[in-house]
């Protein structure tokens, strides 16, 4: 490049923060480190693990997420210029896999809504670690498109799926959604998804006390011997437009003591390092994991921060990279990715950020005073970065 400077991006709405320039020390000839597969932060952590943003749309409104109070008929959605293409998202992917990433996970808003989808899925799967190995390519959906997409997404390469279901009960499931999506739909693309193999499915439930709490146990029954994981997620405070209240979270300890007065669990060690959800198994008769009853998880990111062991890097719809899912700032690399950047200013870039990277916003929320924690305001959204 004859000029390194990298221009900032144009905010639209604060929703979608201006994303930070590189430094120019990316760029010194020092900072050209090759790729060694093991790229760690100022604490000690490994970059492993990628979520990729492949649209700021959706076609639900949950509460939690995308208010239609916010996200209306009227918001400006980035057009689709502004976002990266799938040889670009690929590109990076690349450079972020060379550095030690072995999942990528892809999201949202809603990810089926991107255009050929399939497309990028079948890129994606055809990267190998430094080790020859394929990495673990996965999506996270709302589940409305999943019945008819399923077979594709599955031909293409993808591995497995994480659905959103936030209740069995039709009325509070509409009334979550908030656009009267039916939940029996949502089954149907469950279903569809372990008919092409597209597996271990999990299924995410955001609990918000008062609002669907009472779902609990109904569905861990359903899903107990499924094999399917069910995983409760403690509603969390990202972004600034879902009104978050700490009275509104329900801590997972409480769902773990309600589904074990009902449905007894042992205690399971983690899956792989890192792991965000505290693993549960149902007890058989004699008090130990039945395999065939299945599992559940609790994800903390309120009560029990997961900050000392994070490996988790965020991408979003228009290239800004996002080192913690409660940033409040990201850094531009669609700019440098659409000048002519080489793959070895890419590899700098990402190194330079990742080695850099203190983030533990978690572990630290308890002890802001509120000036600090009024920075939320401009703390990115969950629509725009995915979970």
């Amino acid at each position: 490049m004859t000029e390194r400077s990298v221009p900032r991006t144009i905010a639209i709405l604060d929703q979608r923060p201006v994303g930070l320039a590189l430094p120019q020390s990316v760029f010194q000839p020092n900072a050209q480190v090759k790729p060694t597969g093991l790229l760690v932060d100022a604490r000690g952590r490994p970059l492993r693990d990628l979520r990729i943003s492949v649209t700021d749309r959706c076609n639900f409104r949950c509460s939690y997420c995308m208010p239609k109070e916010t996200f209306g008929k009227d918001y400006p959605y980035l057009p689709h210029t502004s976002l990266l293409t799938f040889e670009e998202i690929t590109r990076l992917a690349q450079q972020f896999v060379r550095h030690g990433v072995q999942k990528i996970r892809l999201t949202g808003g809603e990810p089926l809504l991107r255009k050929n989808i399939e497309v990028l899925v079948a890129q994606l799967a055809a990267l190998r670690t430094p080790d020859a190995k394929p990495l673990d390519l996965t999506l996270t959906t709302n589940g409305a498109l999943l019945a008819r997409k399923a077979p594709a997404l599955k031909s293409a390469g993808l591995q497995r799926v994480t659905v959103s279901l936030d209740g069995l009960d039709d009325a509070v499931f509409r009334r979550m959604n908030d656009v009267d999506f039916p939940v029996a739909d949502v089954l149907a693309g469950l279903h569809a998804a372990r008919a092409a193999g597209l597996g271990p499915i999990k299924v995410n439930m955001v609990v918000k006390r008062g609002i669907n709490d009472h779902e609990i146990l109904p569905m861990a029954r359903y899903f107990k011997g499924s094999g399917m994981v069910l995983r409760f997620i403690e509603y969390m405070d990202v972004g600034a437009t879902n009104g978050w209240r700490m009275d509104e979270v329900l801590p997972s300890r409480e769902v773990v003591q309600l589904i074990h007065s009902q449905l007894p669990l042992v205690p399971l060690d983690p899956a792989v390092p890192g792991e965000t959800a505290e693993r549960w198994g149902y007890a058989g008769s004699n008090g130990q994991y039945d395999p065939a009853a299945g599992e559940i998880g609790v994800i903390s990111s309120v009560t029990q921060a997961f900050c000392g062991d994070c490996n988790r890097a965020r991408l979003s719809t228009e290239g800004q990279l996002y080192l913690c899912l409660f940033a409040s700032q990201g850094y531009d690399l669609k700019a440098l990715l659409r000048s002519s950047a080489s793959e070895a200013d890419l590899s700098a870039a990402l190194a330079h950020l990742w080695s850099a990277r203190s983030d533990r916003y978690s572990e630290l929320r308890g002890t802001l005073a509120p000036d600090q924690n009024a920075s939320a305001q401009r703390r990115v959204e969950m629509s725009y970065i995915g979970g």
